[in-house]
């Protein structure tokens, strides 16, 4: 008899495991939840998140990442992994922005859709189904949403819309109105194939575009007033990330081959230089052989300082194509953070 329970006990005991494992492959979503002292809107946050996927049936995680908080915000998800035991949490010792706290999530993710929201409420978690149904069923690589109606104040809403116009001419991505809303939807692959450092998580579609998903959609979403804490958009971002806008653009474009781009340009300078250096020369020359008086002597010239320095800045720009090339093989690791503690 007691052999039989303990049979029973162990086949049980396989099945969970088994289960459990089977589950952990096709698990639905994953939430990364990036977050930077957002200790009161948390507990709120994964209640809200839980309801939604428990009422829909998804198997899900959610992966909350502090980003170096300070407001006692890793105390509080410590308090959170015994209540939900789907969280994840993960703690950085320093303040690193958000693209390193996105980029260490969507290392740790398991789900097949990945669901990324902000921690301070502003996004609403009762989206998910609907940027889970558009990934799943209508196929898309990546969903955006698009915050219509904003509660934000003037000195975040302007630099947002001008660098979303700036960005769709830059893209190409013209059918997205907010490339900036924290709330995104992805297939598993996108986040697994790209890489999110400085201030680039603004401009993740054209990363994503970039490396070859280029089924990009959007979805209205609603943008809730902030209902804790204080916003943490500076104007030092509005200048990181046009900034980061140029970096993206032109790593997009010339990451593989930069000799194309300096080595165009050092070209077209040096070409430059040697022709106003040539045209000087055979002035000088056809005066010489006219027995034509020369006013003035070559050196003397504006021209021929302008030609040296176009000589000169177009070699230069021709050697750091080529270091350019030398270092683009031989890249070291970008994002590499000091994890501090994980539950």
């Amino acid at each position: 008899m007691h052999v039989f329970i303990w049979v029973l006990g162990l086949s049980h005991t396989c099945r969970e495991g088994r289960t459990s494992h089977i589950s952990h492959l096709n698990m639905d979503i994953s939430v990364v939840v990036p977050l930077f002292n957002e200790a009161e809107s948390l507990p709120e946050l994964t209640s809200w998140i839980s309801r939604v996927m428990n009422g829909n049936g998804f198997s899900y995680e959610i992966i909350l990442v502090d980003d170096g908080s300070n407001d006692g915000s890793w105390e509080v998800i410590e308090k959170l992994k015994g209540q939900y035991p789907e969280i994840v949490g993960i703690k950085f010792r320093r303040n690193y922005g958000k693209s390193a706290a996105l980029n260490v999530g969507f290392e740790a993710c398991q789900g097949n859709v990945v669901i990324t929201m902000d921690a301070d409420l502003q996004d609403s978690p009762d989206e998910i189904p609907e940027l889970y149904r558009k990934v799943t069923e209508e196929k898309f690589d990546l969903v955006s949403g698009w915050k219509q109606k904003r509660h934000d104040p003037l000195s975040k809403t302007i630099p947002t819309k001008l660098f979303n116009r700036v960005t769709r001419r830059m893209s190409g991505i013209h059918n997205l109105h907010d490339f900036n809303c924290g709330l995104k939807a992805y297939r598993k692959e996108v986040v697994k194939s790209i890489e999110v450092y400085g201030e680039m998580h603004r401009y993740i579609p054209v990363i994503a575009k970039w490396a070859g998903f280029s089924r990009i959609g959007e979805q209205v979403v609603e943008h809730r007033a902030r209902k804790y804490g204080t916003t943490k958009f500076g104007f030092s971002r509005f200048i990181n990330g046009f900034l980061d806008l140029l970096s993206i653009f032109f790593v997009g474009k010339f990451a593989k081959r930069p000799m194309h781009f300096f080595g165009t340009l050092g070209a077209l300078s040096f070409l430059t230089g040697t022709i106003m250096a040539l045209w000087i020369i055979g002035v000088k020359l056809y005066h010489i052989t006219m027995h034509i008086r020369y006013t003035r002597e070559v050196v003397e010239q504006p021209l021929f300082y302008i030609a040296l320095v176009a000589i000169i800045v177009g070699f230069q720009l021709f050697l750091t194509g080529f270091i350019a090339e030398l270092v683009s093989r031989n890249s070291p690791e970008r994002n590499t953070y000091q994890i501090e503690k994980t539950v």
